[in-house]
């Protein structure tokens, strides 16, 4: 049975310097207490928010304060991303390279989401 008493977590946007980071600021704040952590992958961080495990178990909502997010959405910014991409381009066979080419042509152009800005359509997927 779900709770409805209110859950509040502080992200520490400082914390984030890049995207190991952004993931181990994460598991602190959304996996205390948890003998495992979560992945560095955005389908995990989606699947985490719908709850169920971490601290966000039990809780029908949480409301989360992201301290210092200039500074996250610096970290996460066309540099991380950039370099984030092409090493997807670089794991040959892994992942789908037209895709993930013509996602670095738009960085490139101005155009293409930051990876702070995929994050930011996955947590507001979860209102």
């Amino acid at each position: 049975m779900a709770t409805t008493d209110p859950l509040v977590l502080v992200l520490q946007g400082s914390a984030v310097s890049d995207i190991p980071s952004f993931y181990a600021e994460i598991n602190r704040v959304f996996m205390a207490n948890e003998d495992w952590e979560l992945g560095h992958s955005l389908d995990a961080l989606d699947d985490m928010l719908y709850g169920g495990y971490g601290v966000l178990a039990g809780h029908e909502s949480a409301t989360v304060i992201w301290q210092d997010i200039e500074h996250t959405r610096s970290a996460l910014g066309g540099e991380t991303t950039r370099a984030w991409l092409q090493a997807k381009l670089d794991a040959e066979g892994t992942f789908n390279v037209r895709t993930i080419a013509a996602q670095l042509e738009a960085l490139d152009a101005g155009e293409g989401q930051t990876y702070f800005q995929i994050v930011m359509e996955i947590f507001a997927a979860h209102p």
